[in-house]
C-alpha cells in the first residue's frame, strides 16, 4: 500500500520523509490557501524535495472541461510529467479525465463520495480515484467500506485504476483499509504519525533504557561501553 502525506506545508513534509520514505503528497486547493503562498511556487518547492519515485498530485480549479484540459496542461509544463492531475468528478470533470488519460496525462480523480463516481472515473481513465473516507461517514454513510467497494469493482471490471483513499479522522481508518489490500491512501501527518504511535513502546522503551542505565551506568550505550 502507497502512503502518501495530505499536505503542502514544506516543514512537515521534510520532517515526515526524514522518519519514513513516503510515497508522495497530494495537495488541493484548500491545503494550499492555508500556507498563504504562491501555489505554484509551492508546489515547485515541494516536486524539487520529493524524492525520485515520489508522487505529487494538484488539483485544477476551473470548471469547465475546456478549462480543466488547459489548466492542466500548464501545471505539468511546470511541474512535469510525472504530475498527478486531480480533476473532481463533476460530468465536466469526467469528460476531461477522459481527454486527459488519452493525451497520457496521469489523473487522479477526487471528490468522490459514491463508489459509482469512482467507477466512472476508472472508465474515464483515471490512474486514481480518492473517496472522502471521513467525509462520507459525516453523511451519514460508511466511508471505508465505500473506499473497499471501490476497491472490489475496479478489481472486478479489470479496470486499469487504483484506489487513492483520503480524508480520514483516525489511524483505524486507514488500518482497516490496509487489511482489505486498498492500493493506496493519503493523510495528514498527524494522522500518519498516529500509524506508530503507542504508549505501550514508549514504555518499554524507558523500561529497557532504565535497566541498562542501572547495570551499565546512566547516558550509557553499546557504543561507549564496547567501543574500541
Amino acid at each position: 500500500m502507497l502512503i502518501l502525506l495530505d499536505t503542502a506545508n514544506f516543514e512537515a513534509i521534510t520532517r515526515m520523509y526524514d522518519l519514513f520514505p513516503y510515497d508522495g503528497v497530494t495537495t488541493n486547493p484548500t491545503i494550499l490557501k492555508n500556507e498563504k503562498n504562491d501555489p505554484m511556487k509551492q508546489l515547485l518547492r515541494i516536486w524539487e524535495f520529493l524524492p525520485a519515485g515520489s508522487a505529487l498530485h494538484a488539483q485544477v480549479i476551473s470548471v469547465t472541461a475546456e478549462e480543466m484540459v488547459e489548466e492542466a496542461h500548464y501545471m505539468v509544463k511546470r511541474l512535469g510529467e510525472g504530475l498527478y492531475v486531480k480533476v473532481p468528478v463533476s460530468a465536466q470533470g469526467l469528460k476531461a479525465i477522459s481527454i486527459l488519460s488519452k493525451e497520457g496525462i496521469h489523473v487522479t480523480a477526487t471528490a468522490i463520495y459514491t463508489p459509482m463516481q469512482a467507477f466512472m472515473a476508472a472508465k474515464a481513465g483515471a490512474k486514481f480515484t480518492a473517496p472522502y473516507v471521513n467525509r462520507i461517514d459525516n453523511m451519514g454513510a460508511d466511508g471505508v467500506k465505500a473506499a473497499m467497494d471501490i476497491h472490489d469493482m475496479l478489481r472486478m471490471h479489470k479496470l486499469d485504476s487504483d484506489v487513492l483513499a483520503a480524508s480520514f479522522k483516525n489511524s483505524q481508518q486507514i488500518l482497516e483499509l490496509c487489511r482489505h489490500g486498498i492500493g493506496s491512501v493519503t493523510a495528514a501527518p498527524d494522522v500518519l504519525e498516529a500509524l506508530i504511535r503507542h504508549p505501550a513502546t514508549d514504555h518499554a522503551i524507558t523500561a529497557f533504557n532504565n535497566d541498562f542505565a542501572e547495570a551499565f551506568g546512566k547516558n550509557k550505550t553499546m557504543l561507549e561501553l564496547y567501543e574500541i
